[in-house]
């Protein structure tokens, strides 16, 4: 005798992704800003597979304003840290802000933002690059795409064309500096795309420049305008290729 068949319990993509969303917007209410971020990320991973633009528009906000929230909480902190060695680098990591420089990189202000959020501590981290002989601070934030940019350096910094830093640090930069640095990292990465590109490929690169500075406001709303234009649009016959960096600033 045939068993009776089973029905199905699977729900289509849509339906899982609703799903997830329901239960950040349950985070967000509950001001559980880092469950909030991981559910919305693991949405609009699979609203992308599914090419479901339409989603991953919708949850562009929430996954916003969870971000700003855990920013907003580590720059209310206070805390301002300068690190230039794994060493120096507080345990466990604390709330606020941290400002990685030279001999350390960009790899290693990722992986200690990351480490940050994998415990939960709401910390906002900058990576700078040596001075220039022009007196400006290259910042540099570290993903699939390297966005990277120069801006005045805090008050306090003072050209010496020696040491890894080439300069020296006389007082520890400002929350009004610090957020400036961040919002011209950002501004820096919209400034890269391409209007002539496919939709679909400036939501990539979008998803990209968040992965590396997840905390700049303005990539979010790009990101929920570059979805909303690829809805409904065929997927592209060219393959996009983009290099890992492409910077007249490096070195």
């Amino acid at each position: 005798m045939t068993p009776p068949r089973r029905k199905s319990t699977l729900r289509n993509p849509g339906e899982s992704i609703d799903a997830l969303m329901e239960t950040a917007s349950e985070h967000l209410a509950a001001m559980r800003y880092f469950e909030c971020e991981r559910t919305c990320l693991r949405a609009l991973q699979a609203a992308r597979r599914a090419r479901d633009f339409e989603r991953m528009a919708r949850i562009c906000l929430p996954l916003q304003e969870a971000r700003r929230q855990r920013r907003q909480i580590a720059m209310d902190e206070g805390r301002i840290l300068v690190i230039d060695n794994e060493r120096s680098l507080p345990r466990p990591l604390p709330r606020g802000v941290l400002i990685v420089q030279p001999p350390m990189f960009g790899a290693e202000g990722r992986a200690i933002r990351e480490s940050a959020f994998a415990r939960g501590v709401e910390l906002e981290v900058l990576t700078r690059e040596p001075m220039t002989q022009a007196g400006l601070w290259p910042i540099v934030a570290v993903g699939e795409q390297v966005i990277r940019t120069r801006v005045a350096p805090p008050s306090g910094a003072r050209f010496t064309g020696a040491g890894p830093t080439r300069d020296e640090l006389t007082s520890t930069p400002d929350i009004a500096w610090i957020e400036a640095a961040l919002e011209a990292l950002g501004d820096a990465a919209i400034a890269r795309l391409n209007p002539a590109d496919p939709p679909e490929w400036r939501v990539d690169d979008l998803l990209e420049f968040l992965d590396a500075h997840p905390s700049h406001e303005k990539l979010h709303q790009a990101l929920e305008h570059a979805c909303r234009e690829a809805i409904g649009t065929p997927p592209p016959q060219l393959p996009r290729r983009r290099g890992l960096v492409d910077d007249p600033f490096s070195f």
